[in-house]
């Protein structure tokens, strides 16, 4: 029998991704989509893209037996409170769960965590580290997507003690990763031809990469991040630096391909990341679950540098949450996450 899914808040860029990917998922069903604004209307008549699934948009769930949430912090653990006490499979597509420590979380996301009984049971949804714990959690956090590109570079040159404890984050998004709130930011008029930088006195996705990447670490990571806005729709490179300890590689081409071949074992098998051998681009993720990296060395510096593309909207966001459900599902992982990434 297929798996019954339900979506809060579809109406946001993630949940109109979700429903896009189960749209054409083999083995659940998607049977219910909320959206308060525009409840009363169907998905057809709100996102043509959408027509294929002949869904109302009501104001809350109907009977389901796994739920995905796609509301903004706070809200998004309040409504999803009744349904895990209940019993049901979540994944939470917002930052509610995804700190285990609910100091971290009202420092930096200014309020009080709604449920911090559940923390501690919670799984962080990031397959690649955290696999076997997903398949056994209730409750997966979904990861941001700023964290999943710079966790996902920098992983394999920490589990390998290759650097040193500095750490800086360079990373660059399209303005749907703002979602679609209106902000003058983000009209094209103010964001088309400009490429600026925001956050500089700390951004709240510093939290989950320190939580994340620390446990990687023989001490504790300094980590500067800095994000900027491009003008593009999707897509986030993230360009990360870090000071090689000395003797962990030699700084030439042989360098390079132990550097290359450590990352290649280090994701051998992994379904979603690719190690390639150039600079990977935004668009060549477009639409996809794909995380591509391309770790390289500066011999002039000895520091390595390691680039890292996703489409903040999958891999980032609903794709992720996909792979996150498949799991918990005791799924095959790739089910319905095997399209190729649109180009051009």
């Amino acid at each position: 029998m297929e798996t019954r899914v339900g979506i809060i808040n579809v109406t946001g860029y993630a949940g109109m991704e979700l429903a896009r990917l189960l749209s054409r998922h083999p083995r659940v069903n998607l049977t219910s989509v909320t959206g308060r604004g525009l409840a009363g209307q169907t998905l057809a008549q709100a996102f043509p893209h959408l027509s294929a699934l002949d869904l109302p948009i009501t104001q809350e769930p109907g009977e389901v037996d796994f739920l995905f949430s796609a509301l903004p912090h706070k809200a998004s653990a309040e409504a999803l409170l009744p349904y895990i006490r209940k019993g049901i499979k979540v994944v939470d597509i917002s930052a509610d769960f995804r700190l285990k420590d609910a100091g971290e979380y009202e420092k930096w996301y200014e309020t009080k965590h709604p449920a911090p009984e559940l923390l501690p049971e919670v799984v962080y949804g990031l397959p690649e580290l955290h696999r076997g714990e997903i398949k056994k959690a209730r409750v997966v956090a979904n990861p941001g997507c700023y964290p999943t590109a710079a966790i996902l570079a920098l992983a394999p040159a920490l589990k390998e003690g290759l650097i040193s404890t500095t750490v800086i984050i360079d990373a660059k998004s399209g303005v749907s990763g703002a979602g679609r709130a209106l902000s003058l930011n983000f009209h094209f008029a103010e964001a088309n031809e400009d490429v600026s930088a925001y956050a500089l006195e700390g951004h709240r996705h510093l939290a989950e990469m320190a939580q994340e990447l620390n446990p990687l670490s023989s001490e504790p990571l300094r980590i500067t991040f800095v994000p900027h806005l491009v003008p593009m729709t999707r897509g986030i490179l993230a360009t990360c630096y870090a000071s090689l300890i000395p003797g962990k590689l030699p700084a030439d081409e042989k360098g390079e391909k132990d550097l290359l071949e450590l990352y290649r074992r280090f994701y051998r098998g992994e379904p979603f990341v690719r190690v390639v051998d150039s600079s990977p681009h935004t668009k060549h993720t477009l639409g996809s679950n794909l995380c591509l990296i391309h770790p390289t060395l500066d011999p002039r510096t000895g520091r390595l540098i390691v680039l890292s593309a996703i489409d903040n909207l999958v891999k980032g966001a609903a794709g992720q949450a996909v792979q996150n459900m498949n799991l918990m599902l005791g799924l095959p992982e790739t089910l319905g996450l095997e399209a190729p990434a649109l180009f051009p």
